[in-house]
């Protein structure tokens, strides 16, 4: 079987200074893991058991999830910031993401996650069971249930090997915690999504995409 998990971009979107951040250390920390650098795959296997943990709450990743001071408001609140939150989700997703892709990244600068979503859809045997949870995604209230349902989708992303970039994840989900961000990023997202054309190419039979997330909760979609 010969396939591509490329999306194809509608337009490039450009990542902020706190992206670009994020993104040169998930690249180091790609770099290291694919080249079987033992330091490397021990800091992945930590911050992929740190997933869906709170922004601060393990000491023994904070030296890779700590933010720079220059991202950091001058007076810092008793609750984490939402850089801070930002960073520790993007990070830990991209542990979960590139768990057992030994040979290939699974960051990659460019693609957002509409954009990877809409190639996953496209590859799925199920494109509606894989827009259900997107758009249960879309819903999400909290930050919290919104990164829980991210997770469920990075799963599948992993399994199908489609690449995103986390600098820009982590932008927006640093907007996404702001006042007015869940609407502006959920706009962004679907945006992506509709807008993204499929050019994959597939010869031959893909495997099933599992599109059940064994943690969903039970009343969703």
């Amino acid at each position: 079987m010969s396939q591509t998990n490329t999306p194809a971009r509608a337009a490039i979107r450009r990542r902020r200074p706190f992206g670009d951040d994020v993104a040169k250390d998930v690249a180091k920390l790609q770099s290291a893991f694919i080249n079987d650098a033992p330091a490397a795959i021990a800091t992945l296997a930590r911050l992929r058991a740190a997933a869906g943990t709170l922004a601060g709450s393990r000491l023994d990743i904070l030296g890779v999830t700590a933010v720079p001071t220059e991202f950091l408001p001058r007076r810092l609140a008793d609750d984490p910031e939402p850089v801070e939150h930002a960073r520790h989700a993007a990070l830990t997703l991209y542990a979960v993401h590139q768990q057992s892709a030994h040979d290939r990244g699974m960051h990659r600068d460019g693609y957002g996650f509409g954009q990877a979503i809409a190639l996953l859809a496209a590859q799925s045997p199920s494109k509606d069971a894989v827009r259900r949870r997107f758009v249960a995604m879309g819903t999400a209230a909290t930050f919290t249930e919104a990164l829980h349902h991210c997770r469920g989708l990075v799963r599948l992303l992993r399994d199908k090997r489609i690449a995103l970039d986390y600098g820009l994840l982590a932008d927006d989900l640093r907007e996404f915690q702001a006042p007015s961000g869940p609407d502006k990023i959920r706009s962004l997202w679907g945006r992506e999504y509709h807008r993204t054309t499929d050019t994959t190419t597939t010869t031959g039979t893909d495997a099933d995409a599992d599109t059940t997330d064994s943690d969903s909760p039970k009343d969703q979609p």
